[in-house]
C-alpha cells in the first residue's frame, strides 16, 4: 500500500532547478521596488529645490554623502534594468523572442546593458563634475 502523502503534487518551485529566468524575474521585481523607493529621494530633491537655496544646499549635502551616492548608483541600475527588461517584455507581448536561445540571449543583453548604461551614466556624471 502506498502512502498518499508521498503522492501529492509538490509546489512548482520544488520541482524545478534554479534557472537564469528565475533570477531575471526576481531582479525585475526587486528593481521595480527599488525604483519606488528611489522615487522618494527624487521627490525630496525636488521639494528641496522648490523650497529655496538653503533647503537645496541641505539636500545637496545629503546627496554628496557616499552612502547616498551608492543608493543613487543602485537606483540608476534599477532604472536601466527595469527599462530594458520592460522592452524585452514588450517584444514578448508581440509574440517574438520565446525561443530558448533568443530568450537566454535577450536576458544576458538586458543584464549587461543595464550595467553598461549605469557605468556610462556615472562616468559622464563624474567627468562632468556633477558628483
Amino acid at each position: 500500500m502506498s502512502n498518499p502523502k508521498l503522492e501529492r503534487p509538490l509546489s512548482p518551485f520544488m520541482n524545478y532547478r534554479w534557472q537564469y529566468t528565475n533570477t531575471l524575474s526576481i531582479l525585475h521585481r526587486v528593481t521595480g521596488i527599488a525604483l519606488s523607493v528611489g522615487l522618494l529621494l527624487f521627490v525630496y530633491w525636488l521639494v528641496a529645490a522648490a523650497n529655496g537655496p538653503e533647503a537645496y544646499a541641505s539636500a545637496q549635502a545629503v546627496f554628496a554623502h557616499p552612502l547616498t551616492i551608492v543608493l543613487l548608483v543602485g537606483f540608476s541600475f534599477a532604472f536601466f534594468y527595469h527599462l530594458l527588461n520592460g522592452v524585452r517584455h514588450l517584444v514578448w507581448d508581440a509574440g517574438h523572442g520565446f525561443e530558448k536561445s533568443t530568450a537566454r540571449t535577450s536576458g544576458w543583453l538586458v543584464a549587461i546593458g543595464a550595467v553598461v548604461l549605469t557605468a556610462m551614466l556615472w562616468f559622464l556624471l563624474v567627468r562632468g563634475g556633477a558628483v
